[in-house]
């Protein structure tokens, strides 16, 4: 034991006095940042330099420039895809968010019954591939649909059926927005307008309306970025109707030439694009709604109002089940529409694809790897840079790399990795072909919603506990697991759902990437559906659909527990603490580990 003389007798320190060695916390938070820093711009700079650099490429590697734009401008057929897009994308976000704002305003702004069933409903399709409306749209409606007559002699197939599968799959997007938007407002505003004499109409066209710009403006470029980027529902009913999207498959998996489809993929990330910078604009002008002085609005009883509103939600709400129950009644149906009885047969997927059901195993396996390294990658990642000191470049380079895969489509991400991680020079070639590239791809591709949610859940924790920790002697990764990460469980168990759940049912970001061996679930429903085994393609995503549904009960529970024993200084205490109570704090959480003085 070590010996201080401090007095003519030598004093014997107790070993619990004695500082053990310690990290230097600079260099450790700098060699951290670096490293999330190096695997964000790996899994998403890379592949997007890789496509583009791609696209101005001949097939021998050679620059070319803008050879490659000018030939695919050249063929009529594939310039009209360009119009083709947009138009399925304007036509996609206006019936989109005619539909979804009503359906959040009912929610949001009336006492109708039964508001958690509605919520619930309107996020059946978020839960399922983009295939699966479209497969039910063809057994409604197509050449054996069951109520072809109602189309008068028009087809399904082209740009109706793609609009209306695309209007049933973007939904839950507009309305989440929508719903936010509206959620919140100034119940002083309404009284004002009551005492001054104006009409419900009125106050809605002056007040509610200018106060949701934001959502609707956020809402709308959303929908239209998924709508044209999409590539499920194109894929099954789009017929002859060429869009961008289908354009770049079959240039890449029909043709093989990989150049074209690079340039398909970067006018992708056009629309994206701009969607994304009028999105930002828009955010940054946005004001805050609600003052310390302000009463937020809380609906009253109104028994035509609520009649109405309960009107609307139960049509919209009944057009998303109907979809839904139609896929999964003919995921149990012998032969359509010929013989109606009901089967098990065509869940044996083994005798539909040669993959059976290793396809959806792989798709969980996938979906918890991704989970699992998506939120150990976005969550740390944002403490980092949102709660360390210095290094603010490196931060700002994380930020701006972390936010970019919100304006690339799947389908262009996904050439990309081909490009970048099938480069013999690429020390990481290795990942190729294997399920490791399929969860860094789903990763990069969702990533951006991740980042932001962890981004805004630690911006709500006052800077003072790091201050308390740095305080204490603590280092700041004991900070981090023992004050920030507890109040932070509730969003890092939402950060893993959303990982999981759009891993289940991603396409685009994966179509290009697998092999035999990793083939997914999504992908075995398009490769059946190919080959003309609907009803098998209908059931493997009626099994996504049910394993995200699942997934998201499992949320619930341990978010339910999670806050129960981790935040229990969320709920108001029922009486006053007794004098001489102890209440839990900072400085109790962090006493075990601080550093001997």
């Amino acid at each position: 034991m070590p010996e201080v003389g401090l007095t003519s007798a030598p004093v014997r320190l107790p070993a619990r006095f004695i500082a053990a060695p310690r990290l230097p916390e600079a260099g450790v938070r700098l060699a951290l940042i670096g490293f999330v820093t190096l695997v964000a711009l790996v899994l998403i700079l890379g592949p997007i330099g890789a496509i583009l650099l791609k696209s101005l490429q001949n097939a021998t590697g050679e620059l070319v420039g803008l050879a490659n734009f000018r030939a695919y401008a050249s063929n009529p057929a594939l310039a009209r895809s360009i119009g083709n897009s947009l138009l399925l994308g304007g036509l996609t976000t206006t019936i989109t968010m005619l539909l979804a704002f009503p359906y959040a305003y009912a929610l949001t702004r009336s006492c109708l019954p039964g508001k958690f069933v509605f919520g619930g409903i309107a996020l059946l399709p978020i839960l399922a591939p983009s295939l699966l409306p479209a497969i039910a749209l063809t057994y409604l409606f197509g050449n054996q649909g069951f109520l072809k007559s109602w189309l008068s002699g028009g087809s399904i197939y082209g740009l109706p059926g793609i609009v209306a599968g695309q209007v049933f799959y973007c939904f839950p997007h507009a309305f989440l927005i929508l719903s936010t938007a509206l959620a919140l407002a100034d119940a002083r505003l309404y009284e004002a307008a009551e005492t001054l004499g104006a009409s419900r109409a009125r106050m809605f066209r002056t007040i509610t309306v200018p106060a949701a710009r934001f959502g609707i403006v956020g809402a709308t470029f959303v929908v239209f970025t998924i709508a044209v980027t999409d590539f499920g529902v194109a894929k099954v009913i789009g017929g002859q109707f060429n869009v961008l999207s289908i354009d770049i498959y079959k240039q890449v998996i029909g043709q093989q030439n990989f150049q074209m489809g690079a340039v398909v993929g970067v006018i992708l990330l056009v629309p994206s694009l701009l969607s994304f910078a009028v999105d930002l604009y828009v955010r940054r002008r946005q004001r805050s709604l609600l003052s310390a002085r302000s009463v937020v609005l809380k609906p009253t009883p109104s028994r035509a109002f609520d009649l109405a509103m309960l009107t609307v939600v139960a049509i919209i709400g009944g057009l998303i089940l109907a979809l839904v129950a139609t896929a999964l009644f003919a995921s149990f149906v012998k032969f359509w529409p010929y013989d109606l009885s009901l089967t098990f047969g065509n869940y044996d997927f083994a005798a539909y694809d040669a993959a059976g059901w290793s396809s959806y195993a792989n798709s969980l396996k996938m979906a918890a790897l991704t989970a699992l390294a998506g939120t150990l990658l976005a969550f740390s990642g944002a403490y980092l840079v949102e709660k360390g000191r210095g290094h603010a470049w490196l931060g700002s380079l994380y930020r701006a790399v972390a936010v970019l895969p919100l304006a690339v489509p799947g389908l262009a991400l996904g050439l990309g990795y081909i490009f970048f991680f099938n480069a013999p020079g690429n020390p990481l070639n290795g990942v190729y072909g294997g399920l490791s590239i399929l969860v860094m791809a789903t990763v990069a591709h969702y990533y951006t919603v991740p980042h932001l949610m962890a981004v805004t859940a630690l911006k709500q924790l006052d800077g003072e506990i790091e201050e308390a920790g740095a305080s204490l002697g603590v280092p700041f990764w004991t900070t981090f697991f023992r004050v920030t990460l507890p109040i932070c469980v509730p969003t890092v168990i939402d950060i893993a759902t959303y990982f999981f759940l759009n891993a289940m049912t991603t396409i685009g970001a994966v179509v290009f990437l697998y092999a035999p061996a990793t083939k997914l679930a999504s992908v075995a429903v398009v490769e059946m559906d190919d080959t003309g085994d609907t009803a098998a393609a209908a059931a493997m995503a009626i099994m996504v659909l049910v394993t995200a549904a699942g997934v998201k009960l499992v949320q619930f529970a341990l978010t339910t527990v999670a806050v129960s024993r981790t935040q229990a200084w969320r709920r108001p205490s029922a009486a006053p603490e007794p004098e001489g109570t102890k209440v839990p704090s900072i400085s109790a959480a962090l006493a075990p580990a601080r550093r001997p003085s």
